[in-house]
């Protein structure tokens, strides 16, 4: 129906690993949706090339680059957002980094702190700065984190990166809880094998996983950014109302056997 109103119409939502796979998908379907969207990744290139395109097609959008790790960096990408559309009511909290193939007694400290960082700190450092935005606004928000099949059992993917991806789960049902009565829902995805730049490091390194990684989905295939980022734009949105302290699965029934 020509007439009909955008699923994301007249939100702001800040988009963090925004200048490539599930991100990037997410940045241009949030900007179809109706939304003006603020996309966060280190590649400022990338994230500026994005950003014309989406303007190219009538959208509105806004590049500014930073690392989910530093504390600096995200609120200063939170300020941008209420700085240039007026305020801030939805957030996918995208950024990832993933190894695989290696035990745990293998893993060095390096990328130890590299996974918990960039997916539990970065989660962590969005939500200190984007709830008191959204809670200055009055109109309540979302918050949707990317969390992992590998947030509820493990997989082929490091230890380091399943205790993080856990953590991200547990994190987001306690500030569901904390806000429940504030209009602020927060909800996680349990994303499944997906085809982007991080998953081709990872098939690339050890390309024997891509079998495993496809016979954990009953549908016995990876997914496509857009597909995930299909249910972050509808958790976002209003029609998600009732909806929060949830770990959505989007794996191709990965977690249903």
């Amino acid at each position: 129906m020509s007439g009909e109103r955008k699923l994301l119409s007249g939100k702001v939502a800040m988009i963090t690993g925004a200048s490539s796979g599930i991100g990037a998908a997410a940045a241009r379907l949030f900007a179809e949706e109706g939304a003006a969207v603020v996309l966060m990744a280190r590649r400022k290139d990338r994230l500026e090339e994005l950003v014309e395109e989406i303007r190219g097609s009538g959208g509105r959008a806004l590049a500014v680059a930073g690392d989910v790790v530093s504390c600096d960096d995200v609120e200063r990408v939170v300020s941008a957002a209420v700085d240039t559309f007026g305020k801030l009511d939805a957030a996918f909290n995208n950024a990832g980094f993933a190894t695989a193939g290696t035990p745990l007694h293998e893993i060095d400290d390096r990328t130890y702190e590299q996974t918990v960082d960039v997916n539990l700190r970065g989660v962590w450092n969005c939500l200190r700065h984007q709830i008191p935005a959204m809670l200055t606004s009055g109109t309540g928000g979302s918050v949707v984190n990317t969390s992992s099949v590998a947030g509820t059992k493990a997989t082929g993917a490091s230890a380091a990166y399943v205790a993080a991806k856990h953590a991200v789960i547990g994190l987001t049902r306690a500030a569901a809880l904390d806000y429940g009565q504030q209009r602020l829902r927060f909800n996680a995805l349990v994303v499944g094998s997906t085809r982007t730049e991080m998953m081709d490091g990872v098939l690339a390194a050890h390309p024997q996983l891509e079998e495993v990684f496809m016979a954990d989905s009953v549908q016995r295939r990876i997914s496509a950014p857009v597909e995930v980022a299909q249910a972050a734009a509808w958790l976002c949105s209003d029609r998600a109302s009732f909806v929060t302290g949830t770990a959505m699965a989007v794996d191709g029934g990965s977690t249903a056997v």
